[in-house]
């Protein structure tokens, strides 16, 4: 159409009234030279959507209309997609027009069992009370991993531990909202003691089936929760025909459980080097590292790393990909996981095919959990003794259990995989002053509660399914006889019903309405047991399945509790 044609410049014409743009919201010149400025010269890479929302939310404060219709337009996806997208994570704000931007400063208060048991519900309402809501949003936020130093809470991103109001009206007075760095071993230190000496014999001559069976003798299994042999995942990864991917996940969102960021505050490069080995193993082109929004100052530790070792040539440029979450637990179940790295929804895959087959970007891909790598370059540079020679109660190896609740020493506790829950608690310090063991939870909400008189079941893989629970994470919290089981329930419930996916209907209604049973005077135990078996039978994933765990073990352990 020329510009002498009448109706020139309508962008739709024919019968009837022709339109001047198309439907929908229209980009704004102003919010699209903001994004574009954000973006820089990235790549505009539809697997990045949620680094680049973490972009615009870290500026603005919250994502605005606008600047998720400039988005949607530099990225050349649909609005719609741009807008799942930011409001299925917690940590995204989303603003429509004509709503009031949340404050400048947000705090997140932790409100999982050990927060709860410290205190957590009282703390919030005294900074709601305390605070101009104006100026700052206090709101409840799911586990953070710092359950030793409980309660807890997130000041922008700066975490203050045994959390006072004292404490945050001091912080924000010092405008305190940024992580702090812990100590630890950065890269020069660690090469200095032989660090990545291994991985690069390996790359010279290693042999593969040599690795694996070393890493089988050391009887070293998964330690995200399902305890597979890890060397065993690593042949199914290889024999499938490439390009393959690693996928590290670090989104150790489970309540209770810390280890994972206790490494890595401490000791990054044996996880990143057991991390490349792998990567070796299974000739993977590229290596993702998706770490929970939770820990900022893990986040940092690792960019610089990352950078480090790319200096020093040890990886190319790209090779290790760090990927940011958001806020959402169901991101810790491997496919929720991988689909959050292509930046869509954490919504978990059916299976089969499974991740090995068909994980990151439709190609074979290899997922460990940190605390897994960290080992493979343990047991790889000090042989396999280091975790098969430890032998207690029949078991072998040793176990990461992180310990909270009523004792006196909570933190990481590596003992042998053997340990039963007195030994645990021995090593946390005892008991606090004035309490008697009740209960415990022996990996996090999944596993639900044990009673105080199964104090002699070694805490380990495959040796709590006779009791109808799991050791998943390791997650150990201690509940004394002044704790109520059926609030711990109640608590563990509550959190599956903020954090299921929605994707099934047994999990998305079923948590809502164990909720809504659960509060009642009188627990009805038929009922909740039917429910209970209709969402373990029919759920997608493992949220859904392990969810009824605390409702049936405070049923059969608690019975006087719930009427």
């Amino acid at each position: 159409m020329n510009a002498q044609t009448p109706g020139a410049g309508v962008w739709k014409s024919g019968r009837g009234k022709g339109r001047k743009t198309p439907k929908g919201r229209q980009i704004e010149d102003a919010a699209l030279g903001e994004v574009r400025t954000l973006l820089g010269d990235r790549p505009r890479r539809r697997d990045h959507l949620i680094e680049f929302l973490h972009l615009i939310q870290d500026e603005y404060g919250h994502l605005s209309a606008a600047h998720l219709r400039a988005l949607a337009e530099e990225m050349r996806v649909g609005q719609a997609e741009v807008y799942e997208v930011a409001t299925f994570y917690a940590h995204f704000d989303v603003v429509k027009e004509g709503e009031t931007p949340p404050p400048a400063l947000t705090i997140r208060v932790c409100d999982s069992l050990s927060c709860e048991l410290a205190g957590a519900q009282q703390l919030q309402q005294a900074l709601e009370d305390g605070l101009d809501p104006a100026q700052v949003r206090v709101v409840r936020a799911p586990c953070m991993g710092r359950c030793d130093t409980a309660p807890v809470l997130e000041l922008g991103h700066n975490h203050i531990d045994h959390a006072t109001p004292e404490k945050v009206k001091a912080a924000i007075a010092a405008g305190e909202t940024h992580p702090h760095i812990p100590d630890y071993e950065a890269l020069g230190a660690y090469r200095a003691g032989g660090g990545y000496e291994t991985l690069a014999e390996l790359r010279k001559g290693g042999d593969f089936e040599t690795v694996q069976q070393t890493l089988l003798d050391s009887g070293l299994r998964g330690l995200g929760g399902a305890g597979f042999p890890s060397g065993r995942k690593w042949g199914f990864v290889r024999d499938e025909s490439g390009p393959r991917y690693l996928a590290v996940n670090g989104d150790e969102g489970e309540p209770g459980t810390f280890k994972d960021r206790f490494y890595l505050e401490r000791e990054p490069h044996v996880f990143l080097e057991g991390m490349l080995i792998a990567a070796w193993a299974v000739e993977a082109e590229t290596c993702f590292i998706y770490m929970r929004d939770e820990y900022p100052a893990v986040l940092k530790i690792l960019a610089d790393e990352i950078a480090g070792l790319e200096a020093a040539g040890i990886i190319a440029p790209g090779f290790v990909e760090l990927r940011r979450g958001a806020g959402a637990y169901i991101c810790g179940e491997e496919s929720a996981m991988i689909e959050s790295i292509e930046g869509k929804r954490g919504l978990p895959r059916h299976r089969p095919p499974f991740v090995a087959q068909v994980g990151v970007y439709n190609r074979p891909t290899l997922v460990n959990n940190v605390e897994t790598l960290y080992w493979v370059a343990r047991v790889l540079r000090d042989g396999k003794e280091v975790l098969a020679g430890v032998e207690k109660n029949g078991r072998t190896g040793l176990r990461s259990y992180s310990v909270s609740g009523r004792v006196k020493k909570p933190g990481v506790h590596l003992l042998p995989a053997g340990s039963t829950i007195l030994d645990i608690i021995e090593a946390a310090g005892g008991m606090l002053d004035g309490h008697e063991f009740k209960a415990y939870q022996p990996g996090g909400p999944s596993s639900g509660l044990l009673p105080a008189t199964l104090d002699d079941v070694p805490l380990d893989f495959d040796t709590l399914q006779p009791h109808g629970t799991f050791i998943g994470s390791a997650a150990v919290v201690v509940l004394s006889d002044k704790d109520s089981a059926r609030a711990a329930a109640l608590n563990m419930l509550r959190f599956f019903e903020d954090e299921s996916c929605g994707q099934c209907t047994p999990c998305r209604s079923g948590c809502e309405k164990a909720v809504k049973l659960m509060q009642a005077d009188r627990w009805d135990q038929g009922l909740l047991e039917e429910l209970c078996q209709t969402m373990a039978d029919a759920s997608i994933c493992g949220l859904g399945q392990a969810a009824p765990n605390p409702i049936r073990l405070t049923m059969k352990h608690f019975g006087d509790e719930i009427g």
